[in-house]
C-alpha cells in the first residue's frame, strides 16, 4: 500500500467523537507535580484511560467501527492481545451484535475474563497476536463476519483520536504528549488530532520496537515481538494505515526496557494508587527512566492507556 498523505484529521475525529460519546466515558486527568515522581520542574497530566469502558482506550475504536461501518448478520470478528478483544466484545454486547474474538495464549487472565464476561465467543489460538490475526482472517473469509482490526483500520484510528480531542479539552496547551505504541492505532489517532500543536512522542518496549523499525526503514517492517507488555504492545509490525500519520506528525520514538516498564507500574501505584497494566505504564516509563527528558517548566501529558491487570491483590479474593 502506498504511503500517501494522512487521510485522518480533526474533522473526522470530531465527528466520530460525537457518534461514540453516548457509549464511552470521558476519562479523567490527574495533574501531578513532577517532583512526586522524581522529576522536579515538570508538570505531569496523566490521562487515566484505564478507567475507560472495558479497561482501555480500545473501546473508542471498537464503538467507532461498529457504528460507522455496515455490520453483516454474521456479526464481527477481531484478533487481539486482549484489550481490543475486550473492547469489541463490550461494544458488540451493548449494540446487540454477535462477536467472535481470537486471542493468543499470552493473553492475561484478566483480559480473558473481561472478554468472557461480555458474552463474546472466545477462541484461544497460537502464541502471539499475529497467530490470532491469521485465524480471525480465516474465520472472516468463511463466515462473512466483519473484521474489526485492532489498529490498522481508519475507524479504529479515528476512534483512538477522540482521546486526543478529549485530552486537549481537559488540558489545553500541553508541550508534549507521551503515548505507548504497539500497532500504532493510538499514537496515530492522537497525533492526527494534535498535529503540530503539541509534540507527540511514541514509547515502545525494547522487545517490541515496531514503530522504531518502521521509521528506520521508511515503511512498516517486521520487528521483534516480546517483552513484559507483549499482550498489548507486540504485534509483528506497525500498521500500514498508521504509518503515514506517524511519519508526518510523530517526531520522536523512544524505547524502554521491561525493567523500566515494571518500575513505572510500581511508581503509578505507589504515588497515585493507579493500577496500570505494563502497556498502560510504558509511556510514563520513558520519563522515569530518563529515555525522554522534558524541558524544565514544561507541561507533559502522559496517556495511561490500560488497566486490565490482576497485579493488585485484594486480600486474596
Amino acid at each position: 500500500m502506498p504511503h500517501s498523505d494522512p487521510a485522518i484529521g480533526r474533522d473526522q475525529i470530531a465527528a466520530a467523537e460525537r457518534l461514540i460519546r453516548p457509549h464511552i466515558r470521558r476519562t479523567p486527568i490527574v495533574e501531578i507535580e513532577g517532583g512526586d515522581f522524581g522529576l522536579p520542574g515538570v508538570d505531569l497530566v496523566l490521562k487515566l484511560e484505564l478507567l475507560q469502558q472495558s479497561g482501555s482506550f480500545k473501546a473508542r475504536g471498537a464503538f467507532a467501527n461498529l457504528l460507522l461501518r455496515d455490520v453483516p448478520s454474521a456479526g464481527v470478528v477481531a484478533a487481539s492481545g486482549g484489550n481490543h478483544g475486550a473492547a469489541v466484545a463490550h461494544a458488540a454486547r451493548v449494540l446487540g451484535i454477535h462477536a467472535r474474538i481470537y486471542v493468543p495464549r499470552i493473553c492475561t487472565p484478566a483480559k480473558i475474563e473481561r472478554i468472557r464476561r461480555s458474552g463474546a465467543e472466545l477462541v484461544l489460538v497460537g502464541e502471539r497476536y499475529a497467530d490470532a490475526l491469521a485465524a480471525s482472517q480465516e474465520w472472516a473469509a468463511r463466515s462473512g463476519a466483519l473484521q474489526v482490526h485492532a489498529f490498522d483500520q481508519d475507524e479504529t484510528i479515528t476512534g483512538a483520536g477522540t482521546l486526543g480531542l478529549e485530552l486537549e479539552q481537559q488540558a489545553p496547551g500541553l508541550d508534549a504528549v507521551l503515548v505507548s505504541v504497539g500497532g500504532g492505532g493510538l499514537i496515530a489517532g492522537v497525533a492526527a488530532w494534535f498535529g503540530d500543536r503539541s509534540a507527540v512522542v511514541g514509547v515502545e518496549p525494547e522487545a517490541a520496537p515496531t514503530l522504531t523499525r518502521a521509521h528506520e526503514a521508511g515503511k512498516p517492517v517486521d520487528a521483534e515481538a516480546g517483552g513484559i507488555a507483549a499482550d498489548s504492545l507486540a504485534p509483528r509490525r506497525v500498521g500500514e494505515r498508521v504509518f503515514p500519520i506517524t511519519r508526518r506528525y510523530v517526531k520522536e520514538v523512544v524505547l524502554v526496557s521491561d525493567v523500566a516498564i515494571a518500575q513505572a507500574q510500581q511508581a503509578l501505584w505507589t504515588t497515585a494508587r493507579v493500577a496500570a497494566e505494563p502497556g498502560g505504564a510504558a509511556a510514563l516509563a520513558a520519563l522515569l527512566s530518563g529515555k525522554w527528558r522534558p524541558r524544565a517548566g514544561s507541561r507533559v501529558g502522559v496517556v495511561i492507556s490500560g488497566g486490565n491487570t490482576s497485579a493488585v491483590d485484594f486480600g486474596g479474593t
